[in-house]
């Protein structure tokens, strides 16, 4: 897979597997499978889950509900999906006193992607709040999104050494051509 981590956040780093959003047809699915799921788990830092395909369909769920809250004007239904995420993770491992002993409960199987996916919505939570900018990338083949949090709020690219660089080479080759 082609992921890329240039979202300045692990919420938009979620967004950013829907790829080439301005496509006709929604864009480029990257989350093919549960197995690609695990995989970007496993490169965004939470380590390689194990993901069925409900999990796969939650995580799209997700993703969508993220990318209509910080691009567009936001909705009850994304609003929704997101605390919801915030809250399903189970408690971690908590102790119990049973008999004058201290016992270890351990939590709900699937604990590891609910964790993972309470991350990720609880990012989005403090991005929508935050001073911070959601931008998405101006090249005209990209539309990756990513956190402006620069002082003037000004940044244009997901990536200087991606998009920016193209961007400036189109910019430089056109003003040689017409002169």
């Amino acid at each position: 897979m082609d992921w890329v981590f240039d979202g300045g956040r692990p919420c938009l780093d979620l967004v950013n597997t829907m790829r080439s959003r301005y496509l006709p047809g929604g864009g480029i699915e990257l989350l093919t499978s549960a197995a690609a799921l695990s995989e970007w788990f496993d490169l965004a830092g939470f380590g390689r889950l194990p993901v069925n395909d409900g999990e796969l369909a939650a995580a799209k769920t997700l993703r969508e509900a993220v990318n209509r809250l910080l691009t567009g004007p936001p909705q009850v239904k994304d609003v929704q999906v997101v605390n919801a995420a915030v809250v399903a993770a189970p408690l971690p491992a908590r102790l119990r006193l049973e008999g004058g002993e201290l016992h270890r409960e351990v939590p709900a199987p699937g604990y590891p992607v609910a964790t993972a996916f309470a991350v990720l919505a609880g990012d989005a939570v403090e991005l929508a709040t935050g001073t911070a900018d959601v931008r998405i990338c101006l090249a005209d083949d990209c539309g990756l999104r990513f956190c402006d949090a620069s002082p003037r709020r000004t940044r244009q690219w997901c990536s200087m050494a991606r998009c920016g660089n193209r961007a400036k080479a189109r910019a430089h080759y056109r003003r040689a051509r017409n002169r």
